[in-house]
């Protein structure tokens, strides 16, 4: 009931829109720059966002925040050295600090990120979120979450199991939250990376509400295999269980984790593939958590709507087209079948080829949700062949 309540009361419809002042705003909170393994400097990878009409961006370095003094060496390959000179020429000798010694080795001193802010953020137009990708592993499998709007950072916890390293990263946050009172939530990232994270690993996981349907890691799985389940049936999968154990579900997001901005090509991780719209009154990080809390967002690596609409029991996408470019929307959920009685199984339960369709739930229904599918090919993508999608966040009973 609470969760219903919540869906209600939050995912509001757009003719409401003008009277609560909300817009949609474009963001990406899976980054990478030189402060840990990126390929760039945080100055010119925020330029490139930017100047692309996004709205917000979290950097997520590897366990470190860009509030220290950190060197950075300038490896010796052609790309990087040209970069370097690139940087040097767009910010000038006075804010570029850097050493060259005698064997002809850069070495720059990155800025903060209270230095380099005030250079982009602007009120209501751009928003930097400080945030981290908290790295840990069991045993040779790599656990990644991300902390969005963190004020301080995270260390890595461990555990003894999957299971359990997710759970103390995930409550380390949560302490965070409450201890300072600072909004901040963490994401599961790409749990097929390096294979590690199965479902059963997040099924009993306490105040896990987001993760990654989508990734644009060339190296994450986002898929599966003949034996791991891909991304959107993962999603499904833990929704059923989410909902039927009565937790608040689970919503998906679309990232870059972009690391290589020197060069663009499948294979590599580059920036631009995925993203989140969120419907905010604002631009803050207080009003982008409200507001992805409460599922007011869809995910894209291209497909972008024209309204997105929510009632108690009826879920209304309406895509904003391109020219001469042909939609499918789906719709997902799960309701019990006559071979499993009164269990819950994933399925299709709707197609509709064209740019609005709707899916009011049904007597048995646990949930819906949108996924939508252009025939246009997705420029530079995750995996050759992908089309442009998008996927709304479930609206549930």
């Amino acid at each position: 009931m609470r969760i219903c309540l919540l869906l209600v009361l939050f995912l509001i419809p757009d003719f409401t829109q003008a009277q609560t002042n909300t817009r949609w705003y474009k963001g990406n909170t899976h980054t990478h720059s030189y402060w840990s393994d990126g390929d760039d400097f945080p100055e010119m990878i925020l330029d490139w966002y930017k100047t692309r009409n996004y709205d917000f961006i979290a950097l997520s370095d590897h366990n470190i925040l860009a509030d220290k003094e950190f060197w950075k060496e300038i490896p010796a390959h052609p790309f990087r050295q040209k970069r370097f000179r690139e940087y040097l020429a767009k910010y000038g000798e006075q804010w570029v600090t850097y050493k060259t010694d005698s064997a002809g080795k850069i070495r720059v001193k990155l800025k903060t990120l209270d230095e380099f802010r005030p250079l982009f953020e602007e009120k209501g137009k751009f928003l930097i979120i400080k945030a981290e990708e908290v790295t840990d592993k069991f045993g040779d499998k790599p656990i990644h979450m991300n902390a969005i709007n963190i004020k301080e950072l995270i260390k890595p916890r461990g555990g003894n199991s999957v299971a359990e390293v997710m759970q103390n990263n995930l409550d380390a946050v949560y302490e965070q939250r409450e201890r300072t009172g600072q909004p901040m939530f963490p994401h599961i990232n790409h749990p097929n990376f390096g294979w590690a994270i199965k479902a059963n690993d997040m099924m009993n996981l306490r105040g896990e509400r987001f993760f990654e349907v989508y990734n644009g890691h060339p190296h994450v799985h986002n898929y599966g295999d003949s034996t791991t389940y891909g991304m959107e049936e993962l999603w499904d999968q833990l929704l059923i269980r989410y909902l039927q154990d009565g937790k608040e579900p689970l919503y998906g997001l679309a990232t870059d984790d972009s690391h290589n901005y020197l060069e663009y090509k499948v294979g590599l991780s580059n920036p631009g593939r995925g993203w989140i719209m969120v419907r905010a009154n604002e631009l803050s990080p207080e009003a982008i958590i409200a507001a992805m809390e409460k599922g007011d967002f869809y995910a894209s690596t291209g497909v972008m709507l024209k309204t997105l609409t929510a009632t108690k029991k009826k879920l209304t996408v309406e895509v904003d087209p391109k020219a001469g470019v042909d939609y499918t929307i789906e719709f997902w959920g799960a309701r019990p079948t006559a071979a499993t009685e009164q269990e819950p199984e994933r399925k299709l339960l709707k197609t509709v080829r064209g740019t609005k369709a709707s899916y009011a739930l049904r007597p048995g229904d646990l949930f819906v949700r949108a996924k939508i599918i252009s025939d246009v090919p997705q420029p530079n993508p995750f995996q050759e062949g992908d089309l442009e999608k998008a996927w709304t966040q479930p609206l549930t009973r």
